[in-house]
């Protein structure tokens, strides 16, 4: 019986895994390989240079600004879109007369939050574009010079731009995460609400004793999944910043980098040094954050 159930297990993830190493484990393999040579994409054998693409790396002022523009990210959008998620569901949940009882039309608000999750990043992108226009055709600005108050290159002035498109992001993923925290909100006993009202704590503090910690993992996820986020936002930043990373890569990330390098400058080998750089940046910041969150899980 045992050896039945092992080969009928086998038998079902053979497929799988074979489809995750050639798609996903070789590409990555790849990255490494090519990263290690100086291949323009055209080479048929390109000259192997060992560490020298990563040695350029650390001289490149570029990469760095790219890195600090994603550190900058990493901050801000896990921070912000979680703190508004958590916010704008425990009203929906817990924003009624009784304890732990949500508002009347909960489950329709819940439709509007989650609404950006059904465009593409790209229509997202080109949308905002439409409304932070520079001159009078954008949705905003139009509407300042309208009142006689100056227009905002929010897109176009190097000390804005990235906060915008952060505002970008933070409006696409918050209300993906409203859902997911109600869920996990209606989940949770309502005696538990009920408890902590005959013992004297108001909505804030039931917040914070009661639904916050039994939330502690669905917030551990969301935040490194937010976090990964933060380390992509290509489609964000291509579309909406000057120059696909401007002005004067003022907004450009490391993903942008690895594009621009690669099908920009033909420069492969390099930009798949920028892409390792950029893995293992990601894989570091989320397993940091799954060992200095870890705790033992709550019961109820």
């Amino acid at each position: 019986m045992r050896h039945g159930r092992r080969r009928f297990v086998i038998g079902f993830l053979t497929v799988p895994v074979l489809l995750y190493v050639v798609y996903v484990i070789s590409p990555y393999a790849q990255a490494f390989q090519i990263s290690m040579t100086d291949w323009r994409g055209i080479d048929a054998r390109p000259e192997f240079i060992g560490l020298e693409n990563f040695r350029r790396l650390l001289d490149d002022p570029v990469f760095w600004k790219a890195i600090s523009h994603n550190a900058i990210l990493l901050a801000g959008l896990p921070v912000i879109t979680l703190g508004l998620a958590l916010f704008f569901a425990y009203l929906l949940n817990a924003g009624g007369d009784r304890p732990g009882a949500g508002i009347r039309g909960s489950r329709f608000y819940r439709v509007v939050f989650f609404f950006p999750q059904v465009l593409s990043v790209t229509i997202i992108a080109v949308m905002f574009q439409s409304v932070l226009r520079p001159d009078r055709s954008g949705v905003v600005n139009g509407l300042l010079m309208q009142l006689g108050l100056e227009p905002v290159g929010f897109l176009t002035d190097p000390g804005l731009a990235l906060w915008s498109i952060l505002g970008v992001l933070v409006w696409q993923a918050v209300g993906f995460y409203v859902v997911l925290f109600s869920a996990g909100m209606a989940a949770i006993p309502r005696e538990l609400h009920e408890a902590a009202q005959i013992d004297g704590a108001g909505k804030a503090a039931a917040f914070f004793q009661v639904t916050l910690p039994l939330l502690r993992h669905t917030v551990q996820v969301g935040w490194v999944y937010l976090g990964v986020a933060a380390f992509d936002a290509f489609s964000i930043v291509f579309v909406l910043s000057a120059e696909h990373g401007g002005p004067d890569y003022s907004t450009t990330v490391l993903a942008n980098e690895v594009y621009r390098n690669a099908f920009g400058y033909a420069k492969f080998g390099y930009a798949s040094a920028i892409g390792v750089a950029l893995f293992f940046c990601t894989i570091t910041f989320a397993a940091l954050t799954l060992r200095l969150t870890r705790r033992d899980r709550l019961e109820f």
